[in-house]
């Protein structure tokens, strides 16, 4: 992983560390003990950034990337794999990412997530039924507003911060 974090720039290696925290492949403390014997080595220093981003709850490329987009426009770093409990503490929903502070929660839709490969009798328009349905038993629990982000969003990191910017509520406000 370290040396792939040398070789590429800050975004693709967190993708690449992320995914083998979340494969439970390395530790994070695997991690730091093997960088800090590649203190010297050329492009070395992007270790430290990624170490501090990586995460291993955040589970796709795609959740990754949008992490890394929240760091980059210097937006506050959600909370990944948020869980959302009932009125009485059952768990409802797990969101890719929360900013419970701030009333929002956001979904990174990739494909695969409508392909149902797990349903064999689900139609890709049973899956964004369901889809929808957990999307608004979320936002009534919570009062929070949802976002969805695709991957063209990822391409336009400036318009995506601002949309994202855009939703948040004060704190006051949020639940």
């Amino acid at each position: 992983c370290l040396d792939t974090v040398s070789l590429v720039d800050v975004e693709r290696g967190l993708v690449v560390v992320n995914d083998a925290l979340h494969k439970k492949y390395v530790t994070k403390e695997d991690l730091a003990e093997c960088a800090t014997y590649m203190e010297q080595w050329p492009g070395s220093l992007r270790h430290r950034v990624v170490l501090r981003l990586a995460d291993g709850r955040i589970e796709s490329v795609g959740e990754s990337r949008f992490f890394y987009l929240c760091w980059d426009q210097g937006l506050p770093l959600p909370q990944p794999q948020y869980k959302i409990f009932d009125e009485i503490g059952r768990l409802v929903a797990v969101v890719d990412f929360a900013w419970p502070e701030l009333g929002l929660f956001v979904e990174f839709d990739g494909k695969v997530k409508y392909k149902a490969p797990d349903r064999d009798n689900e139609s890709v328009v049973d899956v964004v039924l369901r889809e929808k349905k957990r999307e608004e038993l979320v936002c009534r629990i919570t009062g929070w507003r949802c976002l969805r982000v695709v991957w063209a969003d990822l391409y336009r990191p400036e318009r995506t911060a601002m949309q994202v910017r855009s939703l948040f509520r004060p704190s006051s406000l949020a639940n």
